[in-house]
C-alpha cells in the first residue's frame, strides 16, 4: 500500500522546493498540484478565455491535456505536449491559478489525476486542500506557513533570479490577493486540516525547514508502524525472503539447431521492421552472444521486447501482464512461444522473481522493463525495485536498453533507435543485503544507464 504525505499552506510558504527535497531524500514522487492549476490558468490565458467566467473555463476544458512527467527525479509540467515547467511561474499566472482552482469543474478535471497518483505512488503532494479533500487520509499532514512579509520576500527573490520585474511590493500585494481568495473561496478553501502538523518556516532558512519537516514525517510514520500488529510485520518479511534462491551459475545451453532456427527468425523480423520503420540500432557490439543475460529498457510500445530481440543472439523472455493470457488461444499461443510469462501487477507475488530466475536457468535472455509502464512521451519515468532484486539474486550481466521514436505511438516509417548500452557486470549490482539502500544503489546504477542511452537518442532523432 502507497504511503501519502500531504503538505498544505498558503502561497509562497515554500511548499514546492521542500516537498521536492524531502521526495527526493525519502524517494517518493513528488506531485505539485499547484503546477496543475497554473497550467489550467496558463491555457485559458494563453486563448483569451474569461478566467471570472465560470461557464467559459469549464467549456475549454475538454480541450486541455496536462499531466506530469518525470525526468530521473525531476518533475515536468506538460501541457498539450509542450514542457510549461517555467511558463507558469509568472506573476499573472498566479493570479490566474488561484482564479481557476476556485471553480468546481476545475477542481474536479484534476481531482482524479491527483488521486490516481496518489493511489499508484509513495508520493508528498503539496497544494492548498491536500489534507482537508484531496487526501483526507493522507498518512502524514503537514501545514506549512510563514508571514506574508517573508513569503514576499522569498518570491520576490526567486521572480528577481529569473529576470522578472516585479516589485517587492506588487509580490507583496499578490501574496495578500492570493491569501485573501484562496481563505474566503467557497469550494475547498486553504485551511489547516484538523489533524495536520502546523510548521512555521518564517525564521527558519530553506534547509531548516526541510529537516523539521523531514523529522515530523519520520516520527509519524515510525508511529504508525509501532501501531501495526506482529503477524502483519512478520509475514512482509517472510514475503521478501529470497534465501532459497540461488544465483544463475550453470545456465542451459541452446542447440545450435534451434539457434540456426532462432536466427532465421530474426532476420526476417528485423527486415520487416526496416521495412516497416526507418530502424536505426546502435551499440549493437553490446549485445552479448549467449544466454543468461537481462536486458534492462525503457518501454515505450508493445513492440519493444521484439525490437529488442533484433540483435539478441538468444531467444528472449518478459513479463507479460497477466489479462494477456486470458484472451484468444492463439494469442495466447504466440507470446508464450515468444517468451512472455504473466505476472498481476501490484500483487506482490514472489513467484514472479523466482520465475525469471527460472528463466535465466533455462538460458534465455530475460527482459525488464523497470518503470513498469510505456512512457506516452519517451520520458524515462522512475524505476522500481524488481529489476534490482532480480539482478542483484540472479547475479547475471545486465545490459542497458533504450529505445526511442518521436510522438506517443510508432507510425510507418517512423524513425526508431534501439540503443544497446555497455554491459553491466554482476560485480557492479553485487549485495550483501535486501535492505532497500542496496537495492536502490543497485536500481539507480541500472536506470542511469538507461537515462544515459535515452538522451543518446533524443540528441539523434
Amino acid at each position: 500500500m502507497s504511503i501519502n504525505i500531504a503538505l498544505d499552506g498558503p502561497s509562497g510558504a515554500g511548499k514546492s522546493t521542500i516537498a521536492k527535497m524531502l521526495a527526493k531524500k525519502m524517494e517518493y514522487v513528488y506531485v505539485d498540484t499547484g503546477a496543475l492549476y497554473r497550467s489550467i490558468a496558463l491555457y485559458m490565458l494563453r486563448n483569451n478565455v474569461d478566467i471570472n467566467s465560470d461557464e467559459a473555463v469549464e467549456a475549454k476544458l475538454p480541450e486541455v491535456d496536462v499531466k506530469l512527467a518525470y525526468d530521473n527525479g525531476s518533475q515536468h509540467v506538460m501541457l498539450c505536449g509542450e514542457d510549461v515547467s517555467n511558463m507558469i511561474r509568472t506573476p499573472e499566472v498566479s493570479m490566474g491559478a488561484s482564479r481557476v482552482s476556485a471553480i468546481p469543474a476545475v477542481r474536479q478535471f484534476l481531482f482524479d489525476l491527483q488521486k490516481t497518483i496518489a493511489k499508484e505512488n509513495n508520493i508528498i503532494m503539496d497544494g492548498r486542500d491536500i489534507g482537508t479533500v484531496v487526501l483526507p487520509n493522507a498518512d502524514v499532514k503537514i501545514f506549512l506557513t510563514a508571514s506574508a512579509e517573508e513569503r514576499a520576500k522569498r518570491r520576490f527573490k526567486e521572480l528577481s533570479e529569473k529576470g522578472d520585474t516585479s516589485t517587492y511590493e506588487e509580490v507583496l500585494a499578490d501574496i495578500n490577493q492570493r491569501d485573501y481568495n484562496d481563505t474566503h473561496r467557497e469550494v475547498a478553501p486553504l485551511k489547516k486540516a484538523d489533524d495536520a502538523i502546523e510548521v512555521d518556516t518564517t525564521t527558519l532558512t530553506l534547509e531548516e525547514s526541510a529537516d523539521a519537516i523531514y523529522n515530523v514525517i519520520m516520527e509519524k510514520l515510525d508511529g504508525k508502524k509501532n501501531d501495526t500488529d506482529k503477524p502483519a510485520r512478520s509475514s512482509r518479511r517472510e514475503a521478501l525472503d529470497f534465501s532459497s534462491v540461488k544465483p544463475v551459475l550453470n545456465p542451459k545451453k541452446y542447440s545450435k539447431l534451434k539457434l540456426f532456427g532462432y536466427a532465421i527468425l530474426r532476420v526476417i523480423v528485423t527486415f520487416c521492421f526496416r521495412i516497416a520503420f526507418n530502424l536505426k540500432i546502435r551499440g549493437k557490439e553490446n549485445a552479448p552472444k549467449t544466454g543468461s543475460n537481462i536486458f534492462a529498457s525503457n518501454h515505450r510500445s508493445y513492440l519493444d521486447p521484439i525490437l529488442i530481440a533484433t540483435k539478441a543472439k538468444v531467444p528472449n523472455c518478459y513479463m507479460a501482464k497477466d489479462e494477456l493470457f486470458h484472451g484468444n488461444k492463439f494469442f495466447v499461443w504466440l507470446i508464450k512461444y515468444m517468451g512472455a510469462f504473466p505476472v498481476v501487477r501490484g500483487s506482490g507475488d514472489s513467484s514472479v522473481i523466482t520465475t525469471s530466475i527460472d528463466k535465466l536457468e533455462e538460458g534465455r535472455n530475460l527482459v525488464i522493463f523497470p518503470e513498469g509502464t510505456r512512457s506516452k512521451d519517451g520520458t524515462l519515468g522512475r524505476g522500481k525495485t524488481g529489476v534490482a532484486l532480480i539482478a542483484a539474486l540472479a547475479q547475471v550481466p545486465v545490459i542497458p536498453v533504450a529505445i526511442s521514436f518521436k510522438g506517443e505511438k510508432l507510425k510507418f516509417r517512423s524513425k526508431v533507435i534501439v540503443r544497446y548500452g555497455k554491459v553491466i557486470s554482476p560485480e557492479e549490482l553485487r549485495i550483501d543485503t535486501s535492505q532497500p539502500r542496496e537495492m536502490k544503489r543497485v536500481r539507480q546504477k541500472i536506470m542511469e544507464s538507461i537515462a544515459e542511452l535515452v538522451e543518446e537518442n533524443v540528441k539523434e532523432l
